[in-house]
């Protein structure tokens, strides 16, 4: 082994070989499908900027038979003369050139969402191939590249009457991998964000992979009200007109426009989406600083204005709740965190907004008072809420539950204190949770047996005495003993730095009661010990479904169909040995070195990791799924019956 490190140690990437050397600096993580949709997003995003620039209003994009994408817009054509710096088209230029584009000229684009050469280029840089296809001047333009190198230079191909851009890529699947397919609702999904965002702006999306290609279209006249009309859909609104709000202030690098759409509802949380210059930013950023902000002082003078206010002022949370926002910003020359976008960082915003949404949003409650008074009722029932749980968390901290002193007793821990190697089973039943603690490995494996189902939590949202007093809850708390509560500003908040074990698997039964106390389970987890799920904590513990014999020999299955293949294995060349099957409906069935066998060994077992990719979606799914509005629940179930895949009857 030598120790040379010189000069020639150092390796340079240039161009969109850096692309293709660390994709996940461009487009995000290669391997869990957010760079491979990145892609769609970057290319869709610069036919968008055109429909900004006032130049099209119709996008088109497919998903092809071979796994290409492609988009199509009718704005004015990427420019396709010859750019003197580097002796090739401008095309040619944008699409293979880092840091290249007609956004970095303000005279082009006063705002966009992407910046031209950032984007497609580096999308390019990760295509197997892509073409770009230019009609402009009467003249339909085309070049093809492998690997973002130009197999050919821009040639005429045509003659046109029309303008725009088509562009045709193939992903290189040597670069993704475990996704490596587009997925049309997220498409979909993403796509009807953008036609809300951009009010008259038409995008069609055809996913002609199958024999009846699929096409679904949106155009939004109302643009923001009608995306926060979509969003509250189903719920009891407190104020039937979405409030809307626009303004715009000079900064040093130019004109911020600010797009607000608000409406509050009877649920407990609050769904705010921001962006800026019609992307996404999933982490928020300012604009989500200055109208939080915003919020707070204006409820809270108007309260105090009309005398409503009774004690101490409301708190951000207590305003927010049921709220239902979405925030747009445009802006000159924006700053994000990372190349993808998820927050906007650019400082001068959060006193825009602020501004804004203050002086507006008081405008409108001296004009409607009633709306401004519902709103404000809202809020300090939040605030009653509020403060009756600090009261029953007090009383569940007096008893030394939310420090994890005292650990249940039913709670068999394990050896080893240091949490990155422990785990603990959160098991359903007694029985089962015998099974557990005989056949686990003591010294990193703990078992928490639990009896029944534990309290539906959603359900008690402002009664959350009964839910700290729930003694199954009290047992959870206790054991992981790192708090309870989303909020980090309170005091006893739950805090995953402080876990006793790195991995919290909750196992039960394979059947539909199994089902619903793991349900039960994540939305106790979710609604107070959220960062445990969003950091990566929970899992959900795989045991079989059946076990197959034939003489000594004995097999497991974990579905329908691994089970019909074992039979096939066991009978061999005669199909009538008879195989012994058995279906497994409770963990308790299985005796002790069966269990760890098939669902504890951590060399053998399968786990599922729980995660989540929209915050916001898994809260409405939670309030859905596990709240008291049936008939919500009910349009749910009926809407997606044809895609269950495992149904216990």
């Amino acid at each position: 082994m030598t120790d040379d490190y010189s000069a020639q140690s150092i390796q340079v990437l240039e161009g969109l070989e850096a692309v293709r050397k660390r994709p996940g600096m461009y487009l995000g993580d290669p391997h869990d499908g957010s760079a491979l949709h990145h892609c769609i997003w970057e290319v869709v995003d610069n036919s968008v900027d055109e429909h900004l620039a006032g130049h099209t209003n119709l996008v088109e994009v497919g998903l092809n038979l071979d796994g290409s994408l492609s988009v199509r817009d009718y704005g004015r054509g990427i420019p396709v003369d010859l750019h003197e710096e580097f002796g090739i088209s401008a095309a040619e230029v944008i699409m293979t050139k880092l840091h290249a584009g007609g956004k970095f000229d303000n005279s082009s684009y006063k705002v966009s969402g992407g910046l031209h050469g950032v984007g497609v280029s580096a999308v390019n840089a990760v295509s197997e191939w892509m073409e770009v296809t230019i009609h402009r001047g009467g003249t339909v333009y085309h070049q093809r590249y492998e690997a973002g190198v130009p197999v050919s230079p821009l040639n005429e191909v045509g003659t046109c009457e029309d303008t725009g851009t088509l562009i045709v890529f193939k992903p290189d699947l040597g670069i993704f991998t475990n996704i490596t397919e587009f997925d049309f609702d997220q498409i979909d999904t993403r796509l009807k964000e953008t036609s809300f965002l951009n009010a008259g702006l038409k995008i069609e999306i055809t996913d002609a992979r199958s024999d009846e290609p699929h096409v679904s279209t949106h155009h939004y006249e109302g643009g923001l009200s009608e995306y926060v009309s979509q969003i509250n859909s189903g719920r009891e609104i407190l104020h039937p007109t979405v409030i809307q709000i626009s303004g715009e202030k000079e900064v040093e690098k130019g004109t911020v426009t600010v797009d607000l759409a608000l409406q509050w509802s009877n649920a407990f949380s609050e769904s705010i989406r921001c962006y800026t210059n019609i992307i996404r930013n999933k982490d928020g950023g300012t604009h989500m600083s200055g109208l939080r902000t915003a919020l707070t002082s204006c409820l809270n003078s108007y309260a105090k204005k009309k005398n409503m206010l009774k004690g101490e002022a409301l708190s951000g949370d207590d305003v927010r709740e049921g709220l239902a926002a979405i925030v747009s910003v445009k802006h000159p020359d924006p700053s994000f965190s990372s190349q993808t976008k998820d927050k906007l960082v650019s400082s001068e915003v959060t006193g825009v907004v602020q501004t804004v949404v203050y002086e507006k949003l008081g405008e409108f409650f001296e004009e409607n008072p009633s709306v401004a008074k519902a709103i404000i009722e809202k809020a300090l029932l939040a605030s009653k809420a509020r403060k009756a749980a600090q009261k029953a968390r007090e009383l569940t901290r007096r008893k030394g539950v939310l420090e994890g002193g005292g650990l249940p007793g039913k709670l068999a821990d394990c050896q080893s204190r240091d949490p990155s190697e422990c785990e603990v089973y959160l098991v359903e039943g007694d029985s089962a949770g015998g099974s557990a603690k005989t056949g686990r490995d003591r010294r990193i494996q703990a078992i928490l047996p639990l009896r029944g189902k534990i309290l539906n939590v959603e359900r008690q949202k402002h009664n959350l005495v009964k839910v700290f007093q729930n003694q199954e809850i009290q047992t959870i708390i206790r054991a992981l003993g790192a708090g309870v509560g989303n909020n980090p500003d309170d005091e006893g908040a739950f805090d995953p730095s402080k876990l006793r074990y790195s991995k919290i698997i909750i196992m039960t039964d394979a059947d539909i009661d199994g089902a619903h106390i793991r349900t039960l389970m994540l939305t106790f987890l979710w609604r107070f010990m959220r960062p445990a799920i969003t950091e990566g904590h929970v899992y959900i513990a795989q045991p079989p479904l059946f076990q197959l014999t034939k003489g000594r020999v004995s097999k497991y299955a974990f579905s329908d169909e691994e089970r019909d293949i074992i039979i096939d294995e066991l009978k061999g060349d005669n199909p009538n040995a008879k195989i012994g099957v058995q279906r497994y409906k409770g963990l308790g069935e299985m005796n002790p070195d069966q269990l760890w066998n098939t669902t504890m060994n951590p060399e053998n077992r399968t786990m599922l990791k729980v995660t989540v990719k929209d915050a916001e979606e898994s809260d409405r799914m939670f309030e859905i799924l596990m709240g008291e509005d049936v008939p919500d629940r009910r349009a749910f179930i009926e809407r997606h019956a044809k895609e269950v895949t495992n149904l216990d009857i």
